[in-house]
Parts: structure tokens; C-alpha cells; sequence
């Protein structure tokens, strides 16, 4: 009798630390995309274009917060592919990225599997190819990030959720039942009307201009009250010489009246106001905002940075060709990708002492330009624009807050 308690104890104890051993995981979801050619008749002429999965836009991502990404990208093309996860933290696994110099080019009739994890970057965002030219020629799509469920949200649910691709080679018609955004919005009840910009306290009225920086996410809750009639969604280029306007349609169920008048004009030369609109906005930490966690995330303003760098562009003539460089050095990709490089600890690619960490007016040249950083490295990042035109910059993979 004595044998049988110990024994019942001793199973007892077992099964309290296997249950305490166990870890549960975020969850995963998993998806295979083919890339192939098609035709498509975007202005009603029909030409070549880049599919995945046979659809030009491609697939549209939709994930929650930590779902871990498993999709395992098929190239059919006749030329190597990358796709990139634009905005898309990589955590400690940059060669997930999927541009040149951390991922080789996907070779014809092969596949590669990414895997990453979008942790806390709640909204809307975009994927694209990285390689060559393929951008221009599709291949790209939408990425919507959503909160959990458990997370309120200082509004009532939505009654859609759409996104809206963006181009300029071409016009498009949006029907109530699929809008697809390289912003992405909300749709609650009939006017629009940008009521609230997810993550800010910023309201605007229909006929205001929203200015979407390159490289910014920005999602906004729309609340459509008008009329039922079809209406203008215009989005034009800022701060070029020739202004680029691409114009859909927002169609109501049941509506019997086209669009009419002239096409909304928008500011595009302000720059004045488009900055001054941007120091508006302000991140709301109550709703989709990452959560406070015990690595003190929202105690960033009080770390000393570990270093600063200033880096200053400039347009050059090298060797008889017109090239822009930083800090005086005119980037070229490496034949072999800097991730294995480093790796694999393969000499002769790449030299960290090539760029230096501020300008030093050494004469511009042609080189592939690394500058070391650490893991943990808290880094303040001055850009510095000596040229006569608007630039900007493409920081991708990591955290960044830009102040001033």
C-alpha cells in the first residue's frame, strides 16, 4: 500500500512538472506563393505583369500580432526574385529581409521559405519585389497586421477593413466589396471622413489631404455617411517637378451615380505644410501601440545613445557618371551576399572602414560600404541634406523614431 502512494506521488509530481515545463507558442500560419508572369489590362492594354498566385496585385498578408510567418516563395520567372516585408521588424533575423546584400536572389524554378514574426507593429504595410526592376511590374501586395482580440480599441469595430494599392501607371475602379493599400483603412458606417488616424488624435475633414511619407504605415478609421453615389479617391505625387495623380472610384452598394466634376486637387509643393501636418500626429498608447514590456521599451528618451552618426548625401560625377553617395561613398552590391560574408567570415567583400561615421569631405568613390554596429546598440542617426531637393531615407528591419 506504501509502494502504491509513492508511486501516485511520484506521477503526481511528473505530471506538475511536465505542465509547468510546457511552452505555449505564438500561433503559425503557413503559405506557399508562386511567382509567375501574366497579362493584365491595367489601362485597358494588355501587358506583362508579375503574379503571385495568379494575382496581380498578389495575396493580400493578413496576420495577427506574433503569428509566426511561414510562406515558402516559388520562382517561376526566367530571372532570380526577392520579395522584401517593407516596415517589417526583423528580430534578430535580418536575413529574412529579403533585399540584396542579406538574402541571395531566389534562382529560377527554385524556392525559399521565409519565416518571421511581426511582434507589436500593428496596421498596414506592404511587400514588394527587391530585386532588378520587378517592382514596377507587380509582384507586390498588402500586409495588414492586426491587434488581438483581448486588446481593446478606443473605437467600435469596424464594419470593413480594406487596403488600397496605390500606383501611377494606372487607373482602377474599387467596388464595395474589395478594396485593395499601401495605407490601409477602415470603413465605419457611409462618409469620408478620416475621423481618427490609428496611433494619433489627428481629425480631418473630406476634402483634407492626408500627406503618406515614402516608407510610412499609416492607417486611418474612415466613416462613409455621404449620399450612396460613387465618389473620387485621388492620390498625387509631392514635391516633384511634374506632378503624378492616379485616381479610383469609391462605389456604394446600390449606387446609380458616377463620379462627376473635377478631379480633388491637392497641396504638392508645400513642404511647409506637409511637415507641419506631420508634427500633428501623436501615438496614441491606448490603442494598437505595442505593450509595455520589461525591457522598458517606452524609457527609449532616457538611454544614452552608444553612438552617433551623421550621414550626408551628396550627387557626385564619378568616373564620368553621375552617382549619389553618403559620407562620400556611392553604394554597389557585393556578388556575394554581406549576411554570408559575415558569416561565413569570407574576405575581400565588404570592409567596415570604408564609410566613415560622419562626413570627413575625403573625394567620392565607388564601393560596397558597411559601417559595424552592435547588437544593442543604442544609435542616434543624423541625416544630412546639403541638395536642393526633398530626399528620403529607407531604414529598414529595425526600430526607428525619428524627432526632428
Amino acid at each position: 500500500m506504501e509502494n502504491k502512494h509513492l508511486l501516485n506521488l511520484l506521477i503526481f509530481i511528473l505530471g506538475t512538472l511536465s505542465v509547468s515545463l510546457v511552452k505555449a507558442e505564438d500561433p503559425y500560419k503557413f503559405y506557399t506563393w508562386t511567382v509567375t508572369y501574366g497579362t493584365v489590362s491595367p489601362l485597358g492594354v494588355p501587358q506583362q505583369v508579375i503574379l503571385i498566385n495568379g494575382q496581380f496585385p498578389g495575396p493580400r498578408l493578413d496576420v495577427v500580432t506574433n503569428d509566426n510567418i511561414i510562406l515558402n516563395l516559388i520562382n517561376k520567372l526566367d530571372q532570380p526574385f526577392l520579395l522584401t516585408w517593407n516596415g517589417i521588424k526583423q528580430r534578430k533575423n535580418s536575413w529574412q529581409d529579403g533585399v540584396l546584400g542579406t538574402n541571395c536572389p531566389i534562382p529560377p524554378n527554385s524556392n525559399f521559405t521565409y519565416k518571421f514574426q511581426p511582434k507589436d507593429q500593428i496596421g498596414g504595410y506592404t511587400y514588394f519585389p527587391s530585386t532588378a526592376m520587378h517592382k514596377a511590374a507587380g509582384g507586390f501586395g498588402a500586409i495588414n497586421v492586426y491587434a488581438r482580440p483581448r486588446i481593446p480599441v478606443p473605437y467600435a469595430p469596424p464594419a470593413g477593413d480594406f487596403s488600397l494599392l496605390i500606383g501611377k501607371t494606372y487607373m482602377f475602379r474599387i467596388s464595395n466589396v474589395g478594396l485593395s493599400t499601401s495605407f490601409n483603412f477602415r470603413i465605419q458606417g457611409h462618409k469620408m471622413k478620416l475621423v481618427e488616424c490609428e496611433g494619433s488624435n489627428v481629425v480631418q475633414n473630406m476634402y483634407d489631404s492626408l500627406d503618406v511619407h515614402v516608407g510610412q504605415s499609416v492607417s486611418v478609421l474612415v466613416t462613409l455617411d455621404q449620399a450612396p453615389k460613387d465618389y473620387y479617391i485621388v492620390a498625387s505625387t509631392r514635391f516633384t517637378p511634374k506632378v503624378l495623380t492616379t485616381v479610383s472610384v469609391l462605389h456604394y452598394t446600390g449606387s446609380q451615380t458616377p463620379v462627376s466634376g473635377p478631379i480633388p486637387a491637392g497641396p504638392t509643393t508645400q513642404v511647409d505644410w506637409s511637415m507641419q501636418q506631420a508634427r500633428t500626429f501623436r501615438w496614441n498608447l491606448t490603442s494598437n501601440a505595442a505593450r509595455p514590456n520589461p525591457q522598458g521599451s517606452f524609457h527609449y528618451g532616457t538611454i544614452t545613445p552608444t553612438r552617433t552618426m551623421v550621414f550626408s548625401n551628396s550627387e557626385n560625377i564619378i568616373n564620368g557618371k553621375k552617382r549619389y553617395a553618403v559620407n562620400g561613398v556611392s553604394y554597389i552590391n557585393a556578388d556575394t551576399p554581406l549576411k554570408l560574408a559575415d558569416y561565413f567570415n569570407i574576405p575581400g567583400v565588404y570592409s567596415t572602414n570604408i564609410i566613415q561615421a560622419s562626413p570627413n569631405g575625403a573625394a567620392p568613390r565607388v564601393a560596397t560600404s558597411v559601417m559595424a554596429a552592435s547588437l544593442h546598440d543604442f544609435l542616434e542617426i543624423v541625416f544630412q541634406n546639403n541638395e536642393d531637393i526633398v530626399q528620403s531615407w529607407h531604414l529598414d528591419g529595425y526600430d526607428f523614431w525619428p524627432v526632428g
